[in-house]
């Protein structure tokens, strides 16, 4: 597979951010390459387009498909594995921060309730005990508006996406200005 040069600079712009999410390299290549591929594509074309090896596109295929952005399909004819990535952009969000849920904030959330219900807790001082309680108040409400958002439509959420500081306004939380438009 030949990438045009959008593709390949999208390619390795993902891979670059993927490493800032904390995702190998080659893992955000190869969903990116995924991502723009019009059809399911086999380990070895991903390894000859990418220029990675075998062994590394096994690993970040397996980390992909862990994650549910990653799929095997089988192709007619061909024996070997296809991979395709999900191409729905709201289901890629939903994925990641269902993934990124369950990895970082729910382990966080049952260490905190552990805590606030410990003896020991009430020991500590006034301000600690603000302070944990601040943080498990923030998770915990934050989680719960994720669960709202990811049950909505995505039109809905493109929606509401959208008002932005009209929201804020809306509920009488402040003077925002919306920018103005200068042109005549």
């Amino acid at each position: 597979m030949q990438l045009t040069p959008i593709a390949e600079k999208f390619v390795l712009h993902w891979g670059e951010m993927g490493s800032r999410w904390g995702v190998n390299r080659t893992v955000g290549q190869i969903h990116a390459l995924l991502y723009l591929a019009e059809q399911p594509i086999h380990a070895e074309e991903i390894c000859e387009t990418l220029s990675i090896a075998r062994s590394n596109v096994s690993t970040s295929l397996k980390e992909l498909m862990d994650w549910g952005l990653v799929r095997v399909v089988h192709v007619m004819g061909d024996r070997r594995d296809h991979f395709e990535a999900l191409h729905d952009i709201w289901e890629i969000f939903r994925v990641i921060a269902q993934g990124r849920r369950r990895r970082e904030i729910d382990p966080t959330l049952t260490m905190m309730r552990n805590t606030l219900v410990d003896p020991a807790f009430s020991k500590e001082s006034s301000t600690t005990r603000a302070r944990i309680q601040q943080v498990h108040d923030f998770l915990d409400t934050s989680s719960a508006w994720v669960d709202e958002m990811q049950r909505l439509d995505p039109a809905t959420l493109m929606k509401i996406m959208k008002l932005g500081s009209r929201i804020q306004r809306l509920l009488g939380g402040g003077a925002i200005e919306e920018p103005t438009n200068t042109k005549s």
